[in-house]
């Protein structure tokens, strides 16, 4: 079963959407599709820690601090960084390669707040300088 929506994209995105599904032969409404279908399994995945982190169980924090991708995703996006290295990007390596970096950049933040809070809390061991 599928919905359908209309949303106004600002014209940049819409473009970027318009060239990627133009190189790569499929309809606009498609690519935002996979772009979307990639991107919320990492929401739904991290929901169970929604909220700041100070309001969380110290069970919780603990879990954060060990936070980790996926290992398809992390496989994935070492795949596409080296690729990266060895030639050009399609339009759509690119776009899950920023995808899979959005994933891992919110991931470490999360965990590295998680790790403040821990030590805050005294539930871990300040990291040692040297």
């Amino acid at each position: 079963m599928s919905e359908r929506l209309t949303i106004d994209l600002p014209d940049e995105i819409y473009q970027r959407f318009q060239r990627l599904a133009r190189l790569s032969n499929r309809e606009i409404a498609e690519v935002l599709t996979d772009t979307l279908q990639r991107f919320l399994p990492v929401l739904d995945r991290e929901s169970e820690f929604d909220g700041p982190i100070s309001s969380l169980s110290d069970e919780r924090v603990l879990a954060l601090t060990r936070l980790e991708m996926e290992d398809e995703e992390d496989r994935r996006l070492s795949e596409l960084l080296e690729q990266q290295q060895a030639r050009d990007l399609t339009p759509s390596e690119r776009l899950e390669l920023q995808t899979l970096m959005g994933v891992y950049q919110a991931g470490l933040l999360r965990k590295a707040t998680a790790l403040s809070e821990a030590v805050k809390r005294e539930l871990i061991a300040p990291l040692s300088d040297g």
